[in-house]
């Protein structure tokens, strides 16, 4: 299995990227580990559609023969020149291709705090997914907290679905939100977008400088402790989302060889101007290179194919609007910055590494990964430390942990079809 253009992820940046390059004629694979394309942001479900832009993307994406699209399959590792392994539901392969479009997106960061294990605790963008998927919420009181424009699009995911948003927690300081809030002019769709969630969720308590500080209940998530300033305030709740921003998805770059730069305080793929990596004929496009939204994710990946397929003219002519929505992106990081406060979050108790069951405090008496995962086996895991990793680099300030092929669980004949290539 050849393509001309092969492309990593299925959101905005994908399947945008794919449009472009089968409509130069390219023959292009499109791989996501979802069953469906969406990516995150734009993910399908068995009750859930996809609507607007991203029907348009998809329906875009599947009127081309000459796209091949692979769902519900994940890259295991990079081997050999100009080849990934993969695996599906059935078997392991190698996929060729000329040139890689890295679109990858991005992931919840997550910070430990008394009872963010506790079943009824999830991400704001892990929430999405699961009532995506089919997860009942009607009736279900749901608090959602952390930080950023993902709170507000749970919320009305969660809302849509019979669920009672009880309280919207956000980390950032009340003067910096309205600043960001006044600072949407500049982006119309986004500022519409904004006044229709807002509007949507009237009724809902919108809680800024605030944050959870601890889940509680016996066995399951019972109620939260939210605390603004000095003031502390017990929620009952069914259910909690919190999560603290977005972190890129970097791997599969990494292990290419592309240069890795921290990019708002975490790592991403290093891009020039028309989306080249720092290796040739590999691209990277989205979340991967840095946080920023659906609408710069579709321009990047449109830039990125553009590019591959030789239509620099084309490619340049996108520049200025993806400027914008740069500029964007960065009063979004400044107005949501993390409040160094947040490190204090867990108790020595508290479970940092959820894979190994590591606690905070044995973990806190190392100075680095290597010498907690030496003592303590912390970021060994199945997730290879993406979640404690990202939390252990915010409150520790250690170096993050990077992983190492397979990225992630495999079976035995999957990787034997990596020892059988040249």
């Amino acid at each position: 299995m050849n393509f001309d253009i092969l492309i990593i992820g299925t959101g905005p940046a994908g399947l945008n990227a794919a449009s472009v390059a089968a409509q130069a004629g390219a023959e292009v694979g499109i791989v996501d580990d979802n069953a469906l394309p969406g990516g995150q942001i734009w993910r399908q479900g068995p009750q859930h559609r996809a609507e607007g832009r991203a029907r348009e993307a998809i329906d875009a994406m599947q009127r081309f023969p000459n796209i091949t699209y692979l769902g519900g399959t994940r890259v295991v590792q990079a081997c050999g020149v100009r080849q990934l392994l993969v695996e599906d539901a059935s078997r392991g392969y190698t996929i060729g291709y000329g040139k890689l479009i890295v679109a990858t997106g991005a992931r919840e960061r997550f910070l430990p705090y008394p009872g963010w294990t506790l079943p009824g605790v999830t991400g704001a963008g892990g929430l999405q997914a699961l009532v995506k998927g089919g997860m009942p919420v009607r009736g279900e009181r749901i608090v959602i907290a952390g930080t950023g424009p993902l709170l507000w699009a749970a919320a009305v995911t969660a809302r849509e679905q019979g669920a009672r948003v009880v309280a919207i927690v956000e980390q950032a300081a009340p003067q910096a939100v309205r600043q960001f809030a006044a600072s949407l002019i500049h982006t119309p769709a986004k500022l519409t977008q904004a006044a229709r969630m807002r509007f949507d969720l009237r009724a809902t308590p919108y809680l800024c400088g605030a944050h959870v500080s601890a889940a509680l209940g016996d066995g399951q998530l019972a109620h939260v402790m939210v605390k603004q300033g000095e003031k502390q305030t017990r929620i009952d709740c069914d259910r909690l989302a919190c999560a603290f921003g977005l972190v890129p998805n970097s791997t599969l770059g990494t292990a290419l060889g592309c240069r890795i730069d921290e990019t708002q305080g975490v790592p991403a793929i290093v891009v020039d101007d028309l989306q080249l990596t720092t290796q040739p004929d590999i691209y990277a496009a989205g979340e991967c290179t840095g946080v920023g939204g659906m609408e710069l994710s579709a321009l990047e990946g449109r830039i990125a194919a553009h590019a591959a397929v030789g239509e620099i003219a084309q490619a340049r002519s996108l520049f200025a609007e993806r400027e914008r929505y740069r500029r964007f992106a960065a009063r979004m990081h400044a107005a949501f910055a993390l409040d160094p406060l947040l490190r204090g979050l867990a108790a020595p108790d508290t479970v940092l590494c959820r894979c190994e069951d590591v606690r905070f405090a044995d973990a806190a008496q190392h100075g680095s990964w290597r010498d907690a995962k030496l003592h303590t086996r912390c970021g060994m895991g199945p997730c290879q430390g993406k979640i404690c990793g990202e939390a252990a680099a915010f409150c520790l300030g250690w170096e993050r942990n990077g992983l190492r092929a397979p990225f992630s669980p495999a079976r035995i004949g999957t990787l034997m079809e990596a020892q059988t290539q040249p």
